[in-house]
């Protein structure tokens, strides 16, 4: 299969031949051309050496100390960083087997677990906290051939939709430095659109992955819950619920991460022994999918710029020769995931966090103590959340008896100015928790999602949309995913940073 862009790009440039005898890379002026590259295009590079290993991370590692004093995106770097790609430029030279990502940088999100390196999980009770073995994710990538470069900021315990700590501070948009990158994976949608990293590690379960790539212009994906092990991630609060993804430039980045990340490690007891789905190929036509799809619905208000953006890829679906059916998901209306999830976490998180915080509750961050400090659901409406978790999996299962897949938005408004406490949507104020209310119900489900770069704003703002398909018919997701990529285009387009 030959890996490549979906559309015509300009070739990086050809790397010198003295790079692999030794010369030294100190002083190489960034190239946007690596740092903007997909982590697959790298990785072909790579293995035919016209890029090497060390010029790579090189450039990564100048990028991020040119730009990320300006987005906070990046809170620890990784020791070693250069040291291990040099030694993926020697097995390079000896010809070795290669993994698929040999060579290629990766961040990740500061609630991985990493051997060596301060995980703090954006919380001063953690500052010196530093782990002796990696988390399964990035254990996995590593083996894969993947150079940790850092990781990066996200809100005190991944319990935020900003992203935002007393530890490290406040992680600005590289769109629009006064806006957010969302939360909780936010560092690393930052990270990743500004060219400081090519693929992210990320957590999603209300749509910590989904919301920065919408508010970021990044390609967003959460699995079907199981299919990566969380061994090594933190908070294991509500793990029932809770995904490992990515945040990459390509939809073939994220179907070339989940290769690799896949398949259960015998720790985590909700990992699953189903095969990865491969990577789509790009000259394989759109099968002939029914897709139902929703502009608004019960995620009303949605902004009318992000409802023209979803009927827009509609239409893209529909010229590739997929049946659209346009459905209201009127049972979500009185479902409300927003209220379930919120009655579920605020039943769990106080007894989940009490052995962690009791007696440090003045370093906590805002998010945490406003957390924390809201009033308890009920034993009835903690009961109501559960039953009605399993009430939002059967309309699922119904929706799926005749669909392939849903097209939705994935936020109801583009990146919003920091802190805001409320937003003016279609000229209704609603809460700022509305911004989950298109991604929360998909992750309680367990549904695999993705979010596609597919538009901007008339103020320059990314919008994507949101994609779910059954449980495990990623490949399905994917391949629709390819085809909305390669009809807008707008990936290619980066932040003025």
């Amino acid at each position: 299969m030959e890996i490549g862009y979906s559309s015509p790009r300009r070739g990086l440039r050809p790397l010198h031949s003295v790079l692999y005898f030794g010369a030294s890379l100190e002083g190489d002026p960034i190239s946007n051309e690596i740092c903007y590259a997909s982590a697959t295009e790298l990785a072909l590079r790579i293995r035919n050496k016209t890029l090497s290993p060390l010029e790579v991370v090189r450039a990564h590692l100048d990028r991020i100390q040119a730009v990320n004093s300006k987005l906070n995106a990046v809170v620890t770097l990784a020791d070693g960083a250069m040291d291990s790609a040099r030694k993926a430029e020697a097995a390079l030279m000896r010809n070795e087997t290669l993994g698929p990502l040999h060579g290629v940088p990766f961040t990740a999100k500061d609630c991985f677990d990493t051997a060596g390196i301060q995980t703090a999980r954006g919380s001063r009770i953690f500052a010196n906290r530093v782990p002796r073995a990696d988390a399964t994710a990035v254990s996995r990538l590593k083996q894969a051939g993947a150079i940790l470069l850092g990781k990066t900021n996200l809100p005190e315990f991944s319990l935020w939709s900003e992203t935002s700590n007393v530890m490290f501070g406040q992680t600005n948009n590289p769109w629009k430095l006064d806006r957010t990158p969302g939360g909780s994976s936010g560092g690393e949608g930052a990270a990743v659109s500004a060219g400081l990293s090519p693929l992210g590690m990320g957590t999603d379960l209300g749509g910590s992955n989904r919301l920065p790539a919408h508010y970021c212009n990044l390609v967003g994906f959460k699995p079907t819950h199981g299919r990566i092990p969380l061994t090594g991630t933190w908070p294991d609060l509500m793990a029932r619920f809770m995904h490992v993804g990515t945040l990459t430039r390509t939809v073939q980045d994220a179907a070339l991460s989940l290769s690799v990340l896949t398949g259960p490690n015998g720790k985590d007891p909700y990992a699953v022994p189903v095969p990865a789905p491969g990577v789509p190929d790009l000259g394989k036509p759109l099968q002939k999918l029914t897709v139902g799809w929703c502009a608004e619905g019960p995620f009303a208000p949605v902004d009318s710029e992000i409802q023209k953006i979803v009927v827009a890829a509609a239409a893209a679906l529909e010229s590739r020769g997929c049946q659209m059916k346009p459905i209201s998901l009127a049972e979500w209306e009185q479902r409300k995931p927003i209220e379930v999830g919120m009655n579920l976490l605020g039943g769990e998180i106080a007894t989940y966090l009490e052995p962690f915080v009791s007696g440090h509750h003045e370093k906590l961050a805002p998010s945490s103590r406003r957390l924390l400090g809201s009033p308890m659901p009920t034993f009835a409406e903690y009961l109501k959340a559960l039953a009605d978790v399993e009430r939002l999996r059967e309309d699922m299962t119904q929706y799926f008896s005749d669909l392939d897949l849903l097209l939705l938005p994935t936020a109801p408004l583009t990146a919003h100015v920091h802190g805001a406490a409320t937003f003016q949507i279609n000229g209704k104020t609603v809460p700022a928790s509305h911004a989950g209310s298109a991604t929360v119900g998909f992750g309680l489900t367990g549904s695999p999602a993705i979010s596609i770069p597919f538009g901007f704003s008339q103020d320059r703002l990314p919008i994507g949309v949101q994609l779910v398909a059954r449980h495990f018919e990623e490949s399905v997701l994917f391949q629709a995913a390819l085809a909305l990529e390669a009809h807008s285009g707008v990936f290619q387009q980066h932040p003025p940073i």
